[in-house]
Parts: C-alpha cells; structure tokens; sequence
C-alpha cells in the first residue's frame, strides 16, 4: 500500500459510485453464477465419489461466500494454498483493518473476491485447475458468431493484399492508408470490450450481434473521449523504419472469447504489416472478473477455429431444449476461419507469439506497484515498443483506482508507469467504472448533464454503461 497513489480510491461504502451497486448488485449475481456451474459440473461427475464429495463442499464454500457478501460481513484471511500472494491479500486486509464487504476499498474487494473463489478450488485435490466460469466463457463466444465470421474474412482479405503488396516491389506504401489501417484494427480491439461477462450478465444473442460487428464500431467511433492512437503508431513505425532486428509488444489481456479473438487480430495484424516481430500475451494465472482470458481460453480458441463446424453447429444444452438446429456454415466461412487457426498456430509455433502468464497480474493492489513488486518483469516491459493494457480492470489497476480531478492528465495518473519508467503504456478501455483521467476541461460535466449520464446526483453514471471510451498513451522516457 506504500507505493499506492496518496488521492483517495472508490469505496464499495459510497452510494454515488458504481462500486456500491456492484457490491449489492453485481457480485451476488456472479457468485450464484459460480455456483450454478460448479453444482452442474458436481451433478455430472456423480460415479467419481471422492470427486463428488469435495465438489459439494466446494458449492457450499461458495454459498458461504455469497452469504457473507449480502449480509455486510468481514472480510476473512484468505487460506494458504501455497501460493506468494496469499501473504500479500492478507497483509493488505490487516492494514485496512476490519473492512465489511459493503464498505471496503473497491479494488481491493473485488480481487479479493474472485481470490476467494479461486481459493476453494486451489486447496481441493480433483478440481484445482477447474476454471467455474468456462461455460459462460465459451457461450458467449458462439454468441458472438456473426462478428467472428464477419472479422475473419476482413482479416483475411487484410493480411492477403498486404502480403501482395510486400512481394510487389513497384508497390508504393500509401502511409496515410497504413496509419488507418491500425486505427481500425486497436478500434476492432478496443470495442471487443463491449461484451465483459462479469457486467453484462443477461445479454441475449440479439444484444450481443448489436454491441459487435462494423456498423456498431463505426457508429462507437464518436464516443472515444480521448484517442492517443496516433502517438502509439508513431511509435511502432519509427522503430520499423529504424531496422530494428526485435520489435516486441505486448498485450496485457482482459477478457476471453470474442475479446481475445479481436486481441489475436489485431496481433496477427501488428506482424503480417511489420509492426512487430514478435507480440507477447499476458493473461491470468487463475480465473479471474468471470471473464478474463487464462491460458487454457487461448487453447480453446483456436480449437474452435479449428474445428469451426463442430464448434458452432454442435447443438448446445439450450438448443436441445428449445429443439434448435445451428444455422451451418457457408464453405467459405469455414476457409476464412481455417485461415486464421492457421495464421496464428503458425505464429505460436514460430514464437512470434507467446503466452507468458504471470501472478503478479491477480494481486489486489494496483499497477503503481508493479516496479517495487516485479522487477524482472518491468525489465521485460521496458524491452518492449509498446505495451497495450486492454480492458476497465487494467486501466482502473493503471491509475490506482482513484478519485483524480477528470482533467488530470494520464501521464500523472500512472504514476511510476508514466514518464521516467522505461514503459510505453497504451490502454484500450471503455468506460464501465467511475475513474477516468485525461478529459478536456468541461467534457465530464457535459457528460452528467446528458440523459442517464448522472446530472446533480454527484455520480458518474456515464462511465458506467461502456458507450464511452478512452484510448490513452504515455511515453515511457
């Protein structure tokens, strides 16, 4: 906590703020989620006793869980299972002294939640590495059919002209066309938020088909408060016309599914054009906000990819109830989706593109202590031309989750990531919290005033509902 930002951080305790309709609202919702999967996942493993048995406490370690979030309890010490971290959530709780979940610094409670969840899972013998939010995950994946068949031909057509364009030496680089180019494509990956499992938590497949897709980013494009996407390219090119033989970047992930889809497009993207020679993921080590991207969700995409017909044609559970039958595939979405398994098992074989998991990215504090927490992996930061911090979580762990004046600029609310540290910062957020930093004076005042957007209430409604985005740079010399 000594290395935190000094202004004052969102409290679950403070009815203007999100974190207090999250507390009551949000959390119990995900919970019962979490234990509607594990009692399905217990009920179908009921020849297996040892299994069974230890699934049932789990489902009620769960419950207890809920209970003592809706009934305003302490926090309790998180169990040793082992893992570093757990000496870390519980020396931080001592320091906050006797907080109750509806009345405790909202970043904190809300890793410690789902460390909690984890915890369960961590200390049993047949189900540690059991990932309870899996179902929802893939779901929403197959949900999200039109935009994935829709990006996968973009995608294609993209990658094929510019390998044209490469091997024609009487080419001549449109650098205008190029810049718009990675525009679109940090756009594609930035409104591939729109569907964060941990808020949206009762979206039908029509919904889902509104928030993705090209006529919906288009239409999203005038809500990106802030867009710093210039710089970052200004970046990437310069060291491309530099010749320099390593161009890494890195890409700390937020959520699986479509989200990662539209993360591994724009990596593909960065290295067909040159960008980058090589692009690292950086995902969770444990589940984590429902949603968040683990190694095994990278595994599991690309199986659909693989297998797009069974993926997306296979009948599901609901399906059969509702005596559904997938629509199939047109042969040519079968080959523009083969193409990108292709693409990108080829890029992870090669090593251009690498999975590098790592605790530090599920501890309860925020990112202004990550060069006193982990220095080698500062180091490895620092080797990189840019570093993309996707997703709400990550730009609220960027900033300290903190109370700043709205107009303060990102540069100061990064704190030790900002200038001096060696670490070019790109965050690709849209606004489903109350922190935002880097708005022109007046802007967030407009805002309010705007139907829904909060008014005299002294809340910040708008940064709520992701309609608004920020996309935010700050050069790391």
């Amino acid at each position: 906590m000594e290395h935190e930002t000094k202004t004052p951080g969102y409290s679950t305790g403070d009815p203007t703020s999100f974190a207090f309709q999250t507390a009551r609202t949000r959390w119990p919702v995900i919970i019962t989620q979490a234990i509607d999967d594990a009692y399905r996942s217990v009920a179908e493993c009921h020849d297996q006793p040892e299994k069974h048995n230890e699934g049932k406490k789990i489902v009620e370690e769960i419950a207890k869980l809920k209970y003592e979030v809706q009934h305003d309890r302490p926090l309790t010490p998180i169990r040793d299972d082992g893992l570093p971290d757990v000496a870390l959530y519980n020396k931080e709780l001592e320091q906050l002294g006797s907080p109750t979940w509806l009345n405790a610094p909202w970043l904190y409670t809300e890793c410690y939640l789902f460390r909690r969840i984890s915890t369960s899972f961590s200390l049993s013998t047949h189900w540690k590495n059991y990932d309870v939010f899996a179902r929802q995950k893939i779901s929403t994946f197959r949900s999200s059919r039109p935009a994935v068949v829709e990006l996968a031909a973009r995608y294609k057509d993209l990658v094929t002209q510019m390998r044209a364009n490469q091997a024609n030496k009487a080419h001549v680089v449109d650098e205008e066309a190029e810049r718009l180019i990675f525009t679109e494509m940090c756009e594609i990956c930035l409104w591939g938020n729109a569907t964060d499992l941990s808020l949206l938590t009762n979206l039908t497949y029509e919904d889902i088909q509104k928030l993705q897709g090209s006529e919906a980013r288009k239409a999203s494009e005038k809500n990106i408060l802030v867009n710093d996407l210039g710089a970052a390219y200004d970046v990437l090119l310069a060291a491309k016309k530099a010749g320099k033989p390593h161009r890494q970047v890195d890409i700390v992930l937020d959520n699986a599914g479509f989200e990662l889809y539209v993360d591994l497009i724009l990596a593909g993207y960065l290295l067909s054009a040159g960008l980058a020679t090589s692009i690292v993921l950086h995902p969770k080590s444990i589940p984590w906000f429902v949603s968040d991207v683990l190694p095994s969700d990278f595994a599991a995409l690309l199986g659909a990819l693989a297998s797009p017909r069974q993926f997306y044609e296979t009948p599901t559970e609901e399906d059969q109830l509702q005596d559904k039958v997938p629509q199939a595939l047109e042969e040519r979405e079968v080959e523009e989706l083969w193409f990108l398994f292709e693409e990108w098992s080829h890029f992870h074989g090669e090593g251009q593109l690498i999975l590098r998991p790592n605790r530090v990215w599920t501890h309860p504090g925020s990112f202004w202590r990550l060069p006193s927490e982990d220095e080698r992996l500062m180091e490895d930061l620092r080797e990189s031309e840019l570093v993309v911090f996707k997703g709400d979580l990550n730009y609220r762990k960027l900033v300290g989750d903190a109370k700043w004046d709205p107009t303060t600029p990102f540069t100061e609310a990064i704190g030790p990531l900002g200038p001096g540290s060696g670490v070019n910062v790109l965050a690709l957020r849209t606004c489903k919290a109350d922190v935002v930093v880097g708005l022109k004076p007046g802007q967030d005042e407009e805002l309010k005033a705007m139907e829904g957007g909060g008014g005299d209430s002294g809340a910040r409604k708008w940064a709520w509902n992701g309609k608004w985005a920020v996309v935010s740079f700050s050069g790391g010399q």
